[in-house]
């Protein structure tokens, strides 16, 4: 066996004798490199009791070096593959989960959050080059038509604009948001809890292997592994740190979708949260997170997120505008002249500059502008506000510089 495959193959042993994401694992890994490590685990030279236990449980349902040898010839069999850090494939940015601190908690799954040992990987794209320009789409499985509309339109613009949608996969805001990349015909990446050849949620096989056609689907668990509960907040690790940013769509009060952007907050990543009714229990969570973390960003659309996620001065999102009217391009001076004529009749041209506060020259100019402007209609008796065009007309020219609005847009 060559070095390269002796140091593969002690790799997946190590992700088998323990959880991804062991801090005392991955040390042992940059101290020793992986077959060192192994081999000093295997002897029960585990640095802390509880990597000790975990060895000692493994080993005894069989030899760590084995179990890794059947894993490898599965991955083949199945057609994807491994990658590790040596790799030209691999994705560097997953390494500021060494900055990652979590406060407030002392559950296994918030303080385990070192780095990836290997990948397995199912689809044609390069992992590393698919991830440089990603933004992950997370929320609520049991999500609403709201919260799924929402995560189409971002999947959808997000590929549309040549940006990665990554999710993990699951039913409610994670479909919806791969569903929208590939309508757009871009590339989604599913991070699986799980083994490639054991999708989870079994509802969604059909969706996995389009994502595998034209994407990716990535795990850290070996293929055969199962989707066990605490695997998917391990997992969420990863979606925070591969990608550019973290973007929130709906969660409930206790949903997995905020620790996502807890450590996408945690590893220095922008993290952005869709806003959503406040009678929603769908939408505490994600509520709670904007109140909670100063650095999230409320954002609404596809604008918003590349705005967080893009280049400085060039992704700016454009201001929110109410659709202009013709009165808004009005001078001050037209504005009071036309604010001075009465709605149902008449008047003549002193009782207006009158009511508008301005001179009769002045009166008398704009009202010729106005009157151009099909505003304002002149009779014997004076002048009278233009009648509201017809339902369906033109209603006039719009003065210079009026933009007359976007066309209609085409019927879905």
């Amino acid at each position: 066996m060559s070095g390269t495959e002796e140091h593969l193959l002690a790799r997946v042993a190590l992700t088998w004798l323990a959880e991804p994401g062991t801090w005392s694992v991955h040390r042992l890994v940059e101290q020793l490199g992986p077959v060192a490590a192994l081999d000093l685990l295997l002897d029960g030279g585990a640095p802390d009791s509880v990597l000790r236990s975990a060895v000692a449980a493994r080993s005894a349902a069989g030899d760590a070096r084995a179990v890794a040898e059947q894993a490898l010839r599965r991955t083949e069999r199945l057609g994807a593959r491994m990658i590790t850090p040596e790799d030209e494939e691999w994705p560097v940015q997953v390494a500021d989960l060494r900055a990652l601190r979590l406060s407030g908690t002392g559950r296994r799954v918030d303080l385990e959050t070192a780095p990836p040992l290997c990948f397995w990987v199912r689809g044609a794209w390069p992992l590393g080059e698919a991830l440089a320009r990603s933004v992950a789409v997370v929320g609520a499985r049991a999500a609403t038509p709201y919260g799924t509309h929402v995560a189409t339109e971002l999947g959808y613009g997000l590929a549309d604009r040549d940006w990665t949608v990554v999710s993990g996969g699951a039913f409610g805001i994670d479909s919806a948001a791969h569903r929208g990349a590939l309508t757009a015909g871009g590339l989604t990446v599913a991070v699986l809890a799980c083994g490639l050849d054991r999708p989870y949620p079994m509802g969604n096989a059909a969706l996995f292997d389009r994502i595998a056609e034209t994407g990716l689907l990535v795990s850290e668990w070996m293929p055969g592994a199962e989707p066990l509960r605490p695997r998917f907040l391990i997992r969420n690790r990863v979606i925070a740190a591969a990608t550019t940013g973290t973007v929130l769509v709906e969660a409930s009060a206790r949903s997995g979708a905020t620790q996502t952007l807890n450590r996408a907050i945690g590893v220095g990543r922008p993290a952005m949260v869709v806003p959503g009714p406040v009678t929603s229990a769908m939408s505490v969570g994600a509520h709670e997170a904007l109140r909670e973390h100063e650095k999230a960003r409320l954002v609404t659309g596809t604008a918003h997120v590349l705005e967080e996620v893009g280049r400085i001065g060039y992704d700016l999102a454009p201001p929110a505008r109410a659709p202009e009217r013709p009165r808004d391009q009005l001078d001050d001076e037209a504005a009071l002249v036309l604010e001075a004529l009465p709605r149902r009749k008449a008047i003549g041209l002193e009782r207006v500059a009158a009511r508008a506060g301005v001179d009769l020259r002045t009166a008398m100019r704009k009202l010729s502008m106005l009157e151009e402007l099909a505003m304002v209609v002149r009779r014997d008796e004076g002048y009278a506000l233009a009648p509201p065009p017809e339902r369906g007309t033109g209603g006039g020219r719009a003065p210079t510089g009026v933009s007359p609005g976007p066309p209609a847009a085409p019927p879905s």
